[in-house]
């Protein structure tokens, strides 16, 4: 049986789609004047499209920024905008994203947000090892894990790419959740050959890909050691693989 935080998502989801799917009809049936047609249908509202949906599971950060970044590419198509303020639109949006992400970590300093596996009554406490919240935009980054209570993390791509390897870590007693967002860009994670794997990731015009089949051969996962994978994924990737 799902989850009911897993059945909400999919029902979002789902009306996300109606509503997009509703706007290309009417499109297609030229029932919207060319003037809206250009904004509703356009990469600009994909990227408010889907910070909404990520807002709406539970990743906020990077939701507020997609809406920003869409929103401020939007501008231009509404209305001219003078000489010396397009000017200064690159920094401004530059400096917008930057109060976002200061604006984020600092609510969390002041209340701390505990990953949604960690119990009150585990025998070890969490570090800062033991959860990630990692954001990378036009790059790409590796990152190395060696915690011995792994519990998961947050980690989004925007045009860009994120590895981590968690060859060395041991998952808690509850095993561990990552929620993955990839915007044109990837995410992609080297395991232990016996964690059990469970993909929650949502895909459009992307996917999700467990390489490790090949490499296990004879190997046999645990279920006691069980990682859940979840997130969105749009015109990018989630990959999992041992080597």
């Amino acid at each position: 049986m799902d989850k009911p935080e897993t059945s909400n998502k999919r029902v979002y989801f789902g009306l996300f789609l109606i509503v997009v799917g509703s706007l290309w009809i009417l499109e297609r049936l030229n029932l919207i004047p060319a003037f809206w047609n250009d904004i509703l249908i356009s990469w600009q509202m994909l990227l408010v499209g889907i910070g909404v949906f990520s807002i709406i599971g539970g990743n906020k950060t990077t939701g507020i920024i997609l809406i920003v970044i869409g929103s401020f590419f939007l501008i231009p198509e509404l209305t001219d905008i003078p000489y010396q303020l397009r000017r200064i639109g690159w920094p401004v949006l530059i400096v917008a994203v930057g109060v976002i992400l200061l604006v984020t970590q600092g609510s969390r300093h002041h209340r701390p947000e505990m990953p949604p596996n960690y119990s009150a009554g585990d025998k070890q406490q969490p570090t800062g090892s033991d959860y990630f919240d990692d954001f990378v935009i036009f790059g790409g980054r590796e990152v190395y894990v060696d915690s011995q209570n792994f519990l998961g993390g947050k980690t989004t791509s925007v045009f860009g790419g994120t590895e981590f390897d968690l060859r060395q870590a041991k998952l808690s007693e509850n095993g561990a959740v990552i929620d993955c967002l990839a915007l044109f860009g990837g995410c992609g994670f080297k395991l232990p050959p016996d964690w059990t794997v469970k993909n929650e990731v949502t895909a459009i015009f992307g996917g999700y890909t467990d390489k490790r089949g090949s490499s296990l051969n004879h190997i046999v996962s645990d279920p006691s050691k069980t990682l859940i994978i979840k997130g969105f994924a749009a015109f990018g990737g989630v990959e999992i693989k041992y080597m």
